[in-house]
C-alpha cells in the first residue's frame, strides 16, 4: 500500500519515518507549507506535494496528521467521487473516524482513527521509540481487521477500541501524561514551601519520579508502589492531609483513595478497613462544609 501524509508535523513525521523503515512505500506530504512538506519528505527519503489532490490520487491510505479542529474541515475539502476506495486515518487521541470523516462510506472509502499512546516530543527520533508504543484503532467496520492486520505487520501494538469509549480512552492517556505533571507542580510548590527554590526543587524531585518510573515500566504499578497508602499508615496520611490548603487535601484524599485499590492488590492479606472508613469520612466533610 502507498501511504500519504497530510500534515508535515512531528507525528506525520514519525509516522512517515517508522512507515518507511518497515518497508511501507510512503509516497509523500501536504502541508499548507510547501517548505514544511519538503522538510518532511527529505527526512523520510519521499517526496513534497504542492497540491492535496495530487498526494490523495498517489496514495491508498491518506493520514491526517493535523490538529483536531483541522480534520474535519480539510476532509471536507478533499471528499468527492476520487476518493472512493481510499483509506483515510486520523491521529487524533480524542476523536472517533465518524467525527473527522462523518460521511465517508458515502463515497466509497473507509475512515479511521490511528492513535499511537505516547507523547511524540521530538519529530527527528521519536520513530525509534514506536516499537514499544500501543496503538488504538477505531473506525469503519467494513474495512477494520485489514486494518488491524496491517499495522500489527509492522510490529506495532495494536488495540481496537470502540467510538462509544474514545473519549474514556483520551482521558486515561491525559491523566497518565499531562496530569502528572500537575502533581509534581504541586510537589514543586510544597518543596518551595519547605525552602526549596522552585529549580531546587524540581532538581530534587526528578529522581524520585524518574526512579518510580523505571520501577513501574518494568515490575508493574502493583509491584512499584510504596508510601504510607501501601504501608497502611493511617498517622502519616493524617498529617499529610494536615499540613495540607483545603483544595490540595480534597486532591490527595481522591488520590489515596485511588490508590487504596492497588495496595490493596499488592497486600491482599492486609487490612485497610480503617483508612479507607477515614478517608471517606474525610471527604464527606469536605464536600459538607466547602
Amino acid at each position: 500500500m502507498k501511504i500519504g501524509f497530510f500534515g508535515a508535523g512531528k507525528v506525520g513525521f514519525t509516522l512517515g519515518k517508522y512507515f518507511r523503515m518497515h518497508g511501507v512505500e510512503v509516497t509523500g506530504y501536504y502541508s499548507r507549507s510547501i517548505q514544511s512538506a519538503q522538510e518532511a519528505a527529505d527526512f523520510t527519503g519521499t517526496q513534497a506535494f504542492a497540491k492535496a489532490g495530487d498526494l490523495t490520487d498517489a496514495s491508498d491510505v491518506l493520514f491526517f496528521t493535523l490538529p483536531d479542529g483541522a480534520l474535519r474541515g480539510f476532509y471536507e475539502e478533499l471528499r468527492s467521487e476520487t476518493i472512493q476506495n481510499k483509506i483515510f486515518c486520523h491521529c487524533s487521541g480524542a476523536l472517533t473516524a465518524r467525527d473527522a470523516f462523518p460521511d465517508i462510506e458515502q463515497y466509497g472509502a473507509t475512515g479511521f482513527s490511528v492513535h499511537p499512546l505516547f507523547a511524540v516530543s521530538d519529530k527527528y527520533h521519536a520513530y525509534e521509540e514506536l516499537a514499544d508504543v500501543f496503538f488504538t484503532l477505531e473506525g469503519s467496520e467494513e474495512r477494520l481487521d485489514f486494518m488491524e492486520m496491517w499495522l500489527k505487520s509492522l510490529a506495532l501494538k495494536v488495540k481496537v477500541v470502540a467510538p462509544a469509549v474514545k473519549v474514556k480512552y483520551h482521558c486515561a492517556a491525559a491523566l497518565a501524561s499531562n496530569y502528572v505533571i500537575a502533581l509534581l507542580a504541586l510537589s514543586r510548590r510544597l518543596l518551595a514551601e519547605c525552602g526549596f527554590s522552585p529549580a531546587e526543587a524540581e532538581r530534587a524531585l526528578m529522581p524520585l519520579f524518574a526512579g518510580n518510573a523505571r520501577h513501574i515500566a518494568a515490575d508493574g504499578m502493583v509491584a512499584a508502589l510504596t508510601g504510607p497508602v501501601e504501608r497502611g499508615d493511617l498517622g502519616t496520611i493524617r498529617k499529610h492531609l494536615d499540613c495540607l490548603e483545603p483544595e490540595a487535601a480534597q486532591l490527595y484524599d481522591l488520590l489515596a483513595q485511588e490508590l487504596l485499590m492497588t495496595a490493596q492488590a499488592k497486600n491482599p492479606a492486609r487490612d485497610y478497613s480503617s483508612i479507607k472508613e477515614f478517608l471517606l469520612q474525610s471527604a464527606d466533610l469536605k464536600g459538607r462544609f466547602a
